[in-house]
Protein backbone atom coordinates (compact mmCIF):
# COMPACT_ATOMS: atom_id res chain seq x y z
CA UNK A 1 0.00 0.00 0.00
CA UNK A 2 1.43 3.36 -1.01
CA UNK A 3 2.08 6.10 1.51
CA UNK A 4 -1.18 8.09 1.69
CA UNK A 5 -0.15 10.67 4.26
CA UNK A 6 -0.48 13.28 1.54
CA UNK A 7 -4.27 13.00 1.98
CA UNK A 8 -3.78 14.96 5.22
CA UNK A 9 -2.50 17.96 3.26
CA UNK A 10 -4.72 21.07 3.42
CA UNK A 11 -5.57 20.70 -0.28
CA UNK A 12 -8.11 17.99 0.58
CA UNK A 13 -11.40 17.62 2.38
CA UNK A 14 -12.45 14.49 4.32
CA UNK A 15 -14.61 13.39 1.38
CA UNK A 16 -11.54 13.10 -0.81
CA UNK A 17 -9.77 10.70 1.55
CA UNK A 18 -12.93 8.61 1.90
CA UNK A 19 -13.34 8.41 -1.88
CA UNK A 20 -9.72 7.39 -2.38
CA UNK A 21 -10.00 4.58 0.17
CA UNK A 22 -13.24 3.32 -1.37
CA UNK A 23 -11.82 3.33 -4.89
CA UNK A 24 -8.63 1.59 -3.78
CA UNK A 25 -10.66 -1.19 -2.20
CA UNK A 26 -12.84 -1.49 -5.30
CA UNK A 27 -9.81 -1.57 -7.61
CA UNK A 28 -8.19 -4.41 -5.68
CA UNK A 29 -11.33 -6.50 -6.12
CA UNK A 30 -12.28 -5.54 -9.68
CA UNK A 31 -9.18 -4.77 -11.73
CA UNK A 32 -7.38 -7.77 -13.14
CA UNK A 33 -3.59 -7.74 -13.14
CA UNK A 34 -3.40 -10.31 -15.94
CA UNK A 35 -1.86 -9.24 -19.27
CA UNK A 36 -4.43 -7.92 -21.72
CA UNK A 37 -4.81 -9.90 -24.94
CA UNK A 38 -7.61 -8.05 -26.71
CA UNK A 39 -7.00 -4.45 -25.61
CA UNK A 40 -10.21 -3.15 -27.19
CA UNK A 41 -12.30 -5.70 -25.30
CA UNK A 42 -10.39 -5.05 -22.08
CA UNK A 43 -10.99 -1.32 -22.40
CA UNK A 44 -14.71 -1.79 -23.07
CA UNK A 45 -14.94 -4.09 -20.03
CA UNK A 46 -13.16 -1.55 -17.84
CA UNK A 47 -15.48 1.27 -18.94
CA UNK A 48 -18.49 -0.92 -18.21
CA UNK A 49 -17.11 -1.96 -14.81
CA UNK A 50 -16.21 1.63 -13.85
CA UNK A 51 -19.70 2.72 -14.85
CA UNK A 52 -21.40 -0.01 -12.87
CA UNK A 53 -19.25 0.84 -9.87
CA UNK A 54 -20.46 4.45 -10.02
CA UNK A 55 -16.97 5.85 -10.60
CA UNK A 56 -17.65 7.44 -13.99
CA UNK A 57 -20.15 9.77 -12.36
CA UNK A 58 -17.10 11.77 -11.28
CA UNK A 59 -15.93 12.15 -14.90
CA UNK A 60 -18.98 14.19 -16.00
CA UNK A 61 -20.59 17.35 -14.66
CA UNK A 62 -24.21 17.92 -13.71
CA UNK A 63 -26.36 15.84 -11.37
CA UNK A 64 -29.19 15.94 -13.92
CA UNK A 65 -26.85 14.33 -16.48
CA UNK A 66 -25.42 11.53 -14.37
CA UNK A 67 -22.64 13.51 -12.71
CA UNK A 68 -21.64 13.22 -9.07
CA UNK A 69 -21.75 17.02 -8.77
CA UNK A 70 -22.66 20.11 -10.72
CA UNK A 71 -19.05 20.76 -11.71
CA UNK A 72 -15.98 18.65 -12.33
CA UNK A 73 -14.01 18.42 -9.09
CA UNK A 74 -10.37 18.45 -10.13
CA UNK A 75 -9.05 17.03 -6.88
CA UNK A 76 -11.44 14.10 -7.18
CA UNK A 77 -10.38 13.48 -10.78
CA UNK A 78 -6.73 13.57 -9.77
CA UNK A 79 -7.12 11.25 -6.78
CA UNK A 80 -9.10 8.79 -8.88
CA UNK A 81 -6.56 8.78 -11.70
CA UNK A 82 -3.67 8.42 -9.25
CA UNK A 83 -5.37 5.48 -7.53
CA UNK A 84 -6.38 3.73 -10.75
CA UNK A 85 -2.96 4.27 -12.35
CA UNK A 86 -1.29 2.64 -9.37
CA UNK A 87 -3.38 -0.48 -10.04
CA UNK A 88 -3.56 -0.45 -13.86
CA UNK A 89 -2.51 1.94 -16.58
CA UNK A 90 -5.37 0.76 -18.79
CA UNK A 91 -7.94 1.31 -16.03
CA UNK A 92 -6.66 4.86 -15.61
CA UNK A 93 -6.86 5.34 -19.38
CA UNK A 94 -10.45 4.06 -19.52
CA UNK A 95 -11.55 6.43 -16.76
CA UNK A 96 -9.61 9.45 -18.05
CA UNK A 97 -10.89 9.18 -21.60
CA UNK A 98 -14.50 9.09 -20.45
CA UNK A 99 -13.81 12.43 -18.79
CA UNK A 100 -11.65 13.99 -21.49
CA UNK A 101 -13.82 12.69 -24.34
CA UNK A 102 -16.97 14.18 -22.84
CA UNK A 103 -15.31 17.12 -21.05
CA UNK A 104 -16.20 19.68 -23.71
CA UNK A 105 -19.85 18.66 -23.39
CA UNK A 106 -19.71 18.92 -19.59
CA UNK A 107 -18.20 22.40 -19.83
CA UNK A 108 -19.92 23.91 -22.88
CA UNK A 109 -22.59 21.54 -24.17
CA UNK A 110 -26.25 22.42 -24.59
CA UNK A 111 -28.88 20.88 -22.35
CA UNK A 112 -29.87 18.55 -25.20
CA UNK A 113 -26.26 17.46 -25.77
CA UNK A 114 -25.70 16.82 -22.07
CA UNK A 115 -28.88 14.78 -21.79
CA UNK A 116 -28.02 12.68 -24.83
CA UNK A 117 -24.33 12.00 -24.20
CA UNK A 118 -23.37 12.45 -20.55
CA UNK A 119 -25.81 10.00 -19.00
CA UNK A 120 -24.54 7.02 -21.06
CA UNK A 121 -20.93 8.07 -20.41
CA UNK A 122 -21.51 8.16 -16.65
CA UNK A 123 -23.07 4.69 -16.72
CA UNK A 124 -20.29 3.21 -18.84
CA UNK A 125 -22.73 2.52 -21.67
CA UNK A 126 -21.10 4.87 -24.18
CA UNK A 127 -17.41 5.42 -24.85
CA UNK A 128 -16.17 8.95 -25.55
CA UNK A 129 -13.20 10.29 -27.52
CA UNK A 130 -11.46 13.66 -27.88
CA UNK A 131 -10.30 14.32 -31.46
CA UNK A 132 -7.95 17.30 -31.56
CA UNK A 133 -4.55 16.30 -33.00
CA UNK A 134 -3.80 16.07 -36.71
CA UNK A 135 -0.82 14.85 -38.74
CA UNK A 136 0.51 18.43 -38.96
CA UNK A 137 -1.13 19.84 -35.83
CA UNK A 138 -0.20 18.14 -32.60
CA UNK A 139 1.30 20.49 -30.04
CA UNK A 140 0.48 23.38 -32.40
CA UNK A 141 -3.29 22.99 -32.19
CA UNK A 142 -3.94 26.22 -34.06
CA UNK A 143 -2.32 24.75 -37.19
CA UNK A 144 -5.20 22.32 -37.73
CA UNK A 145 -6.64 21.94 -41.23
CA UNK A 146 -9.66 19.70 -40.67
CA UNK A 147 -12.54 21.79 -42.04
CA UNK A 148 -16.19 22.19 -41.14
CA UNK A 149 -18.13 23.75 -44.02
CA UNK A 150 -21.55 25.05 -43.08
CA UNK A 151 -24.24 23.97 -45.56
CA UNK A 152 -27.63 25.17 -44.40
CA UNK A 153 -28.53 23.34 -41.21
CA UNK A 154 -25.68 20.87 -41.66
CA UNK A 155 -21.92 20.82 -41.17
CA UNK A 156 -19.68 19.03 -43.67
CA UNK A 157 -16.45 17.75 -42.10
CA UNK A 158 -13.37 17.03 -44.22
CA UNK A 159 -9.87 16.10 -43.11
CA UNK A 160 -8.02 13.84 -40.71
CA UNK A 161 -7.34 13.44 -37.02
CA UNK A 162 -4.62 11.24 -35.56
CA UNK A 163 -3.34 9.88 -32.25
CA UNK A 164 -6.95 9.70 -31.13
CA UNK A 165 -7.37 7.67 -27.95
CA UNK A 166 -10.41 5.36 -27.99
CA UNK A 167 -10.27 5.61 -31.77
CA UNK A 168 -12.05 2.58 -33.15
CA UNK A 169 -14.08 1.77 -30.04
CA UNK A 170 -15.70 5.13 -29.18
CA UNK A 171 -19.42 5.67 -29.63
CA UNK A 172 -18.93 9.38 -30.26
CA UNK A 173 -16.06 11.79 -30.88
CA UNK A 174 -15.68 15.46 -29.95
CA UNK A 175 -14.02 16.77 -33.11
CA UNK A 176 -12.35 20.16 -33.52
CA UNK A 177 -12.36 21.69 -36.99
CA UNK A 178 -12.20 24.99 -38.81
CA UNK A 179 -15.55 26.46 -39.75
CA UNK A 180 -14.11 29.69 -41.20
CA UNK A 181 -14.40 28.17 -44.67
CA UNK A 182 -16.44 29.00 -47.74
CA UNK A 183 -18.50 26.76 -50.05
CA UNK A 184 -15.36 25.34 -51.66
CA UNK A 185 -13.84 24.38 -48.34
CA UNK A 186 -11.21 27.14 -48.58
CA UNK A 187 -10.84 29.43 -45.58
CA UNK A 188 -12.47 32.84 -46.01
CA UNK A 189 -10.27 34.26 -43.24
CA UNK A 190 -6.76 33.15 -44.00
CA UNK A 191 -5.08 36.25 -42.47
CA UNK A 192 -6.87 35.52 -39.19
CA UNK A 193 -6.11 31.81 -39.08
CA UNK A 194 -4.64 30.25 -36.00
CA UNK A 195 -6.74 29.85 -32.91
CA UNK A 196 -9.62 31.73 -34.50
CA UNK A 197 -12.20 30.01 -36.64
CA UNK A 198 -12.11 26.63 -34.84
CA UNK A 199 -15.31 25.03 -33.55
CA UNK A 200 -16.10 21.81 -31.71
CA UNK A 201 -18.57 19.20 -32.95
CA UNK A 202 -19.95 15.87 -31.74
CA UNK A 203 -19.68 13.11 -34.33
CA UNK A 204 -21.36 9.78 -33.69
CA UNK A 205 -19.49 6.65 -34.73
CA UNK A 206 -20.76 5.17 -37.98
CA UNK A 207 -21.81 8.45 -39.60
CA UNK A 208 -21.52 8.35 -43.43
CA UNK A 209 -18.22 9.86 -44.51
CA UNK A 210 -16.51 9.09 -41.20
CA UNK A 211 -14.15 6.14 -40.94
CA UNK A 212 -11.34 4.73 -38.86
CA UNK A 213 -8.53 5.10 -41.37
CA UNK A 214 -5.92 3.15 -39.39
CA UNK A 215 -5.28 1.73 -35.97
CA UNK A 216 -2.04 2.73 -34.25
CA UNK A 217 0.01 0.36 -32.08
CA UNK A 218 2.12 1.85 -29.28
CA UNK A 219 4.44 0.45 -26.60
CA UNK A 220 1.75 0.56 -23.90
CA UNK A 221 -1.24 -0.83 -25.83
CA UNK A 222 -4.52 1.04 -25.74
CA UNK A 223 -7.12 1.89 -28.41
CA UNK A 224 -5.59 4.49 -30.69
CA UNK A 225 -6.43 5.45 -34.27
CA UNK A 226 -6.28 7.83 -37.20
CA UNK A 227 -9.68 9.19 -38.23
CA UNK A 228 -10.76 10.30 -41.71
CA UNK A 229 -13.67 12.60 -42.60
CA UNK A 230 -14.74 12.63 -46.22
CA UNK A 231 -17.64 15.09 -46.57
CA UNK A 232 -19.12 13.75 -43.35
CA UNK A 233 -22.44 15.50 -42.76
CA UNK A 234 -23.75 16.14 -39.28
CA UNK A 235 -26.53 18.46 -38.00
CA UNK A 236 -25.34 21.92 -37.02
CA UNK A 237 -26.95 21.26 -33.64
CA UNK A 238 -23.97 18.97 -32.98
CA UNK A 239 -21.72 22.00 -32.58
CA UNK A 240 -20.59 22.52 -28.97
CA UNK A 241 -20.87 26.14 -27.90
CA UNK A 242 -20.66 29.08 -30.26
CA UNK A 243 -19.00 29.13 -33.67
CA UNK A 244 -15.33 29.99 -33.50
CA UNK A 245 -15.02 29.12 -29.81
CA UNK A 246 -13.53 25.66 -30.32
CA UNK A 247 -10.00 26.60 -29.34
CA UNK A 248 -11.22 27.97 -26.01
CA UNK A 249 -13.37 24.87 -25.52
CA UNK A 250 -10.35 22.63 -26.14
CA UNK A 251 -8.03 24.61 -23.86
CA UNK A 252 -10.56 24.73 -21.01
CA UNK A 253 -11.03 20.99 -21.30
CA UNK A 254 -7.29 20.35 -21.32
CA UNK A 255 -6.76 22.65 -18.33
CA UNK A 256 -9.01 20.33 -16.32
CA UNK A 257 -7.49 17.08 -17.44
CA UNK A 258 -3.85 18.13 -17.86
CA UNK A 259 -3.53 18.26 -14.08
CA UNK A 260 -5.02 14.77 -13.88
CA UNK A 261 -2.27 13.50 -16.23
CA UNK A 262 0.18 14.57 -13.55
CA UNK A 263 -1.86 12.60 -11.02
CA UNK A 264 -1.78 9.48 -13.19
CA UNK A 265 2.01 9.81 -13.36
CA UNK A 266 2.05 10.05 -9.57
CA UNK A 267 0.10 6.81 -9.30
CA UNK A 268 2.58 5.02 -11.52
CA UNK A 269 5.53 6.47 -9.60
CA UNK A 270 4.04 5.42 -6.26
CA UNK A 271 3.51 1.88 -7.54
CA UNK A 272 7.12 1.81 -8.74
CA UNK A 273 8.35 2.95 -5.31
CA UNK A 274 6.19 0.30 -3.61
CA UNK A 275 7.69 -2.37 -5.84
CA UNK A 276 11.21 -1.04 -5.28
CA UNK A 277 10.81 -1.05 -1.50
CA UNK A 278 9.50 -4.60 -1.57
CA UNK A 279 12.41 -5.70 -3.74
CA UNK A 280 15.05 -3.86 -1.71
CA UNK A 281 13.87 -5.28 1.61
CA UNK A 282 13.67 -8.91 0.40
CA UNK A 283 16.52 -9.28 -2.11
CA UNK A 284 19.77 -10.53 -0.57
CA UNK A 285 23.14 -9.61 -2.08
CA UNK A 286 26.63 -10.15 -0.67
CA UNK A 287 25.22 -11.50 2.60
CA UNK A 288 22.98 -8.52 3.26
CA UNK A 289 19.75 -7.03 2.00
CA UNK A 290 19.75 -4.76 -1.01
CA UNK A 291 18.21 -2.08 1.24
CA UNK A 292 21.30 -2.18 3.51
CA UNK A 293 23.47 -0.61 0.82
CA UNK A 294 23.81 3.16 1.07
CA UNK A 295 23.55 3.40 -2.72
CA UNK A 296 20.11 1.79 -2.51
CA UNK A 297 19.04 4.09 0.30
CA UNK A 298 20.09 7.15 -1.68
CA UNK A 299 18.11 5.92 -4.67
CA UNK A 300 14.99 5.29 -2.56
CA UNK A 301 15.29 8.70 -0.90
CA UNK A 302 15.48 10.44 -4.25
CA UNK A 303 12.48 8.49 -5.53
CA UNK A 304 10.37 9.48 -2.52
CA UNK A 305 11.41 13.14 -2.75
CA UNK A 306 10.61 13.33 -6.44
CA UNK A 307 7.14 11.91 -5.78
CA UNK A 308 6.33 14.34 -2.95
CA UNK A 309 7.61 17.31 -4.95
CA UNK A 310 5.41 16.38 -7.91
CA UNK A 311 2.43 15.69 -5.66
CA UNK A 312 2.65 19.16 -4.10
CA UNK A 313 2.57 20.80 -7.53
CA UNK A 314 -0.20 18.51 -8.75
CA UNK A 315 -2.58 19.03 -5.88
CA UNK A 316 -1.81 22.73 -5.68
CA UNK A 317 -3.02 23.05 -9.29
CA UNK A 318 -6.07 20.86 -8.60
CA UNK A 319 -6.98 22.84 -5.47
CA UNK A 320 -6.56 26.17 -7.26
CA UNK A 321 -8.85 25.14 -10.11
CA UNK A 322 -11.48 23.98 -7.65
CA UNK A 323 -11.33 27.48 -6.13
CA UNK A 324 -12.13 28.93 -9.56
CA UNK A 325 -8.62 30.20 -10.27
CA UNK A 326 -6.80 30.12 -13.60
CA UNK A 327 -4.29 27.27 -13.51
CA UNK A 328 -2.71 27.33 -16.97
CA UNK A 329 0.78 27.82 -15.54
CA UNK A 330 0.28 25.65 -12.46
CA UNK A 331 -1.19 22.76 -14.47
CA UNK A 332 1.74 22.91 -16.88
CA UNK A 333 4.22 22.86 -13.99
CA UNK A 334 2.46 19.89 -12.45
CA UNK A 335 2.22 17.93 -15.68
CA UNK A 336 5.86 18.53 -16.58
CA UNK A 337 7.26 17.79 -13.13
CA UNK A 338 5.12 14.73 -12.39
CA UNK A 339 5.62 12.98 -15.72
CA UNK A 340 9.34 13.66 -15.94
CA UNK A 341 9.78 12.72 -12.30
CA UNK A 342 7.77 9.52 -12.65
CA UNK A 343 10.01 8.49 -15.54
CA UNK A 344 13.03 8.85 -13.25
CA UNK A 345 11.37 6.98 -10.38
CA UNK A 346 10.28 4.09 -12.59
CA UNK A 347 13.68 3.87 -14.25
CA UNK A 348 15.27 3.65 -10.80
CA UNK A 349 12.86 0.87 -9.84
CA UNK A 350 13.75 -1.10 -12.97
CA UNK A 351 17.43 -0.72 -12.08
CA UNK A 352 16.83 -2.05 -8.56
CA UNK A 353 15.10 -5.10 -10.01
CA UNK A 354 18.05 -5.90 -12.26
CA UNK A 355 17.26 -8.51 -14.91
CA UNK A 356 13.74 -9.05 -13.58
CA UNK A 357 13.01 -5.40 -14.24
CA UNK A 358 12.95 -5.93 -17.99
CA UNK A 359 10.95 -9.16 -18.05
CA UNK A 360 7.76 -8.66 -20.04
CA UNK A 361 4.64 -7.88 -17.97
CA UNK A 362 6.49 -7.59 -14.69
CA UNK A 363 4.97 -4.59 -12.83
CA UNK A 364 8.00 -2.30 -13.21
CA UNK A 365 8.49 -3.29 -16.86
CA UNK A 366 4.85 -2.49 -17.57
CA UNK A 367 5.18 0.84 -15.76
CA UNK A 368 8.30 1.63 -17.80
CA UNK A 369 6.27 1.33 -21.01
CA UNK A 370 3.18 3.07 -19.66
CA UNK A 371 4.89 6.19 -18.31
CA UNK A 372 6.62 7.13 -21.56
CA UNK A 373 3.51 8.38 -23.34
CA UNK A 374 2.50 10.64 -20.45
CA UNK A 375 5.52 12.85 -21.15
CA UNK A 376 4.07 13.52 -24.61
CA UNK A 377 0.28 13.51 -24.71
CA UNK A 378 -1.83 16.52 -23.69
CA UNK A 379 1.23 18.62 -24.38
CA UNK A 380 4.81 17.36 -24.43
CA UNK A 381 7.21 18.49 -21.72
CA UNK A 382 8.78 21.02 -24.07
CA UNK A 383 5.35 22.54 -24.71
CA UNK A 384 4.68 22.77 -20.97
CA UNK A 385 7.93 24.71 -20.62
CA UNK A 386 6.78 27.16 -23.28
CA UNK A 387 3.42 27.56 -21.55
CA UNK A 388 5.05 28.27 -18.19
CA UNK A 389 7.40 30.87 -19.67
CA UNK A 390 4.62 32.47 -21.72
CA UNK A 391 2.43 32.85 -18.64
CA UNK A 392 5.29 34.40 -16.67
CA UNK A 393 6.08 36.88 -19.45
CA UNK A 394 2.40 37.71 -19.87
CA UNK A 395 2.24 38.76 -16.21
CA UNK A 396 5.13 41.20 -16.75
CA UNK A 397 3.14 42.97 -19.47
CA UNK A 398 0.07 43.55 -17.30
Amino acid sequence: MSDIRYLDWPFFEPRHAALQAELDTWAKANISQDPHGDVDAACRDLVKSLGQGGWLRHAVAGADYGGAGETLDTRTLCLMRETLARHSGLADFAFAMQGLGSGAISLHGSVEQKQRYLQPVSRGEAIAAFALSEPEAGSDVAAMNCSARIDGDQVVLSGEKTWISNGGIADFYVVFARDDVGPTGVSDKRPARGAKGISAFIVDAGMPGFEIAARIDVIAPHPLARLAFNDCRIPITQRIGDAGQGFKVAMRTLDVFRTSVAAAALGMARRALDEALQRATTRRMFEQLLSDFQLTQVKLARMATIIDSAALLTYRAAWMRDQGKNVTREAAMAKMTATEGAQQVIDAAVQLFGGRGVVSEQPVERLYREIRALRIYEGATEVQQLIIAREMLKELKV
